[in-house]
């Protein structure tokens, strides 16, 4: 089982790094996620995920890891398992799994169980549950991720009466235009959308944004006008290049050429990328992280020859990155260097991989090209 040889893999390097005298937990888990990822072809998140699986079953979840290894759990109910009870000690886990047994857990769904994991847990260990809880209420957000058809997803992470009290808004909204005397030209959703930008932005009217777009250009949609190609707006995917040309409000447009879909760039002498030389790293990557398997935005730009090891801060020596894989490279037996077929990170097992030249990880031929020594 996949589970029993990742836990195995976790405490022997967990082991030799101890041995060696790295004492931080976070860095040992960062370790091991990342190696995981890599040899699993997954993200470090799922990785993660993956390593905690791995170790609750075997500290605590007896009966769950059973049904488990017999094929009566998914490895997303035993993930929502887990994930429930990742801040209860041997004990407390070990009195949710017999409270398990007395339901037929793979008849539930994964809503019904992740609930009744919960349950469970705010009885077993209130005092647990309601930290998690604040922990929660502290950890509120907002974030973009991109969507199909040149849209995105505006995701709000709050506390359940702020989240309650936005939607009530735009309902709102949305009854008060629906009772305009003016014809309704827009759906429910649109107006709801469209409230939601103008508040947010302070702006009259939703189209009317003052926000600066990069959008890569390939250089035969310019030469041809009945070019099929289409720009692409990176992190976001294609856009067609008429849907650029008729925006509304007062969106900049950022234009970068490619040819193939490389960008050719300039070099900067100074130490951090900035100005334009971060824009072309960004938009090389599409503001993805460029370590295969690894779909993060990039947030990092890394130097591939180390800075401190007197590395060029030129593009060719330039590479954009998640803040996991940016961190997880300065750790002891990583390395990463640049080969004529792209960029090469080794492991400290040995294990090399390779993520392509001029994107992010390349088609699946070059994923395949991920290789041991």
């Amino acid at each position: 089982m996949q589970a029993s040889r990742i836990r195995a893999f976790a405490r022997a390097h967990v082991g030799a790094r101890i041995a060696a005298g790295v004492l931080d937990p976070d860095k040992l888990e960062r370790a091991v996620a990342a190696q995981i990822g890599l040899a699993c072809r997954v993200s470090p998140t799922e990785a993660r995920t993956r390593v905690r699986t791995a170790r609750d079953l075997h500290d605590g979840l007896d009966r769950v890891r059973t049904l488990f290894v017999a094929g009566e759990l998914s490895r997303d109910k035993v993930a929502a398992i887990v994930t429930a009870t990742a801040d209860l000690d041997t004990r407390q886990r070990g009195a949710v799994d017999a409270r398990l047994a007395a339901h037929d857990l793979p008849r539930l769904g994964i809503g019904r169980l992740r609930d009744l994991v919960r349950m469970l847990v705010a009885e077993i260990a209130p005092q647990k549950f309601r930290s998690r809880v604040d922990a929660a209420r502290a950890g509120r957000r907002v974030t973009l991720r991109p969507a199909p058809d040149a849209m995105t997803y505006l995701t709000a992470y709050l506390p359940l009466e702020q989240g309650v009290a936005c939607l009530a808004a735009l309902q709102k909204a949305f009854t008060e235009v629906s009772v305009d005397p003016a014809p309704l030209t827009r759906t429910r959703g649109q107006v709801m959308a469209d409230t939601l930008a103008e508040r947010v932005t302070g702006t009259a009217i939703a189209t009317d944004v003052d926000v600066e777009v990069q959008v890569l250009v390939p250089v035969q949609a310019l030469i041809d006008p009945h070019s099929p190609l289409p720009a692409e707006i990176p992190g976001h995917g294609p856009v067609p290049l008429d849907l650029l040309a008729t925006t509304n409000g007062r969106t900049s447009l950022r234009r970068l050429l490619t040819r193939a879909g490389i960008i050719i760039g300039g070099e900067s002498r100074q130490r951090c990328f900035t100005g334009l030389l971060a824009e072309l790293l960004t938009a090389r990557a599409r503001n993805r992280c460029t370590e295969p398997y690894c779909d993060a935005p990039a947030r990092h730009l890394d130097h591939i020859d180390r800075a401190a090891d007197d590395g060029p801060t030129e593009l060719d020596n330039g590479r954009a990155t998640c803040e996991f894989h940016n961190h997880i490279r300065e750790q002891p037996g990583w390395t990463v260097h640049r080969t004529p077929e792209g960029v090469r990170t080794t492991t400290p097992t040995g294990h090399t991989y390779l993520a392509p030249d001029g994107s992010t990880s390349g088609t699946p031929e070059d994923r395949r090209d991920s290789q041991r020594e």
